[in-house]
């Protein structure tokens, strides 16, 4: 049974008590403090509630320190990543046993893949490198090219044994591409860091996958901006959330115009195109990787097949805005409009 409430539209509630005022002792005063680094080549920013400076830097430090680790894990542009080198056997017909954080992340994807038909696909990596090169050369990748990598792509074709956590790649030339679900865990991942270090009160900013915690002390929620089509327009509106998580997959930043066609660096797995509706999609789900994973999807299957993915995956919701013809089209799934939205 899906919950009756989105899971970010948290009620308070007062408890009585037979305590009195000073027989409670004063929890410290808290003081809000941001830290921004560089990790996994995209901004990441943390803010955070703790009692002091000390409480921070050690709780901030050791999210970082996550997120550099599953860096290491998780990056396809890394050569001597655990995803590149298992990139490296496919066609061998050998099963690799893998780290438990490859093990999760490619678990949840084969999940939105199952669910999404192949729209999220992490065996993407040939035809994602196919057009990492048309947008630094401006040129469409031949009909040849294009078909090559089509065909050493597919979910299908990547097995994972649960009982020894072992992956194997069915075909040759086979490279995992996680860029539209690993943020999204990197941010969980480190906001588990900051609960381990007693904050509850904190937001993780991985490049636009946002992780938010308890609110800050005295709001309802962490005032988030979505984000607009248009890179320098301002965000079309403000949501109080908290205890959930934000992702946004869009074009607004990375596409090439090819021969007055514009082409996203989002990719269909199924046709080996880049898309050409010139979209946002912002979803907001319970935990980061869902919500990663879940724009990556709904950006490749449109706004139909997109919405009811969001409707059939629990305490989803979703923002498609979309120009395909120059002309804005809007769609908003039902759980969307309970959001709380923050007057500017």
């Amino acid at each position: 049974m899906r919950p009756s409430l989105h899971p970010c539209l948290i009620l308070a509630a007062l408890a009585a008590t037979a305590a009195t005022a000073a027989d409670v002792p004063k929890a410290p005063k808290l003081q809000r403090f941001a830290f921004d680094r560089i990790e996994m080549a995209v901004p990441v920013r943390i803010i955070l509630y703790a009692p002091d400076q000390a409480s921070a830097n050690h709780a901030s430090e050791g999210a970082f320190d996550r997120i550099r680790q599953l860096n290491g894990i998780l990056s396809d542009y890394d050569s001597q990543s655990e995803l590149s080198r298992l990139s490296k056997t496919a066609g061998t017909g050998r099963a690799v046993p893998v780290s438990e954080d490859l093990w999760r992340v490619l678990s949840a994807a084969q999940a939105v893949s199952e669910q999404s038909h192949g729209a999220f696909d992490a065996t993407v990596g040939p035809i994602v490198r196919l057009w990492r090169r048309a947008r630094r050369q401006r040129q469409m990748p031949s009909t040849e090219r294009r078909e090559r990598a089509r065909q050493r792509v597919g979910y299908r074709l990547l097995t994972l044994e649960p009982n020894t956590h072992a992956v194997r790649l069915d075909r040759e030339g086979m490279k995992l591409d996680l860029g539209g679900i690993a943020k999204g865990y990197a941010v969980d991942e480190a906001f588990k860091v900051l609960q381990k270090h007693g904050i509850r009160r904190a937001l993780v900013d991985a490049g636009g996958d946002i992780r938010l915690g308890d609110p800050p002390p005295d709001r309802d929620g962490w005032r988030v901006g979505v984000a607009p089509l248009e890179v320098a327009a301002k965000p079309s509106r403000y949501l109080s959330l908290s205890g959930c998580a934000v992702a946004t997959s869009g074009d607004a930043w990375q596409y090439v115009e090819i021969m007055g066609r514009r082409y996203s660096h989002i990719v269909d797995p199924r046709t080996g195109l880049g898309l050409t509706d010139h979209s946002s999609v912002t979803v907001v789900a319970p935990d980061g990787t869902t919500a990663d994973a879940l724009a990556s999807a709904v950006s490749v299957l449109g706004p139909e097949k997109g919405l009811k993915l969001i409707e059939d995956t629990p305490g989803a919701a979703a923002l498609i805005v979309r120009a395909p013809d120059g002309k804005l089209q809007t769609h908003e799934s039902a759980r969307w409009k309970k959001l709380p939205v923050v007057k500017k």
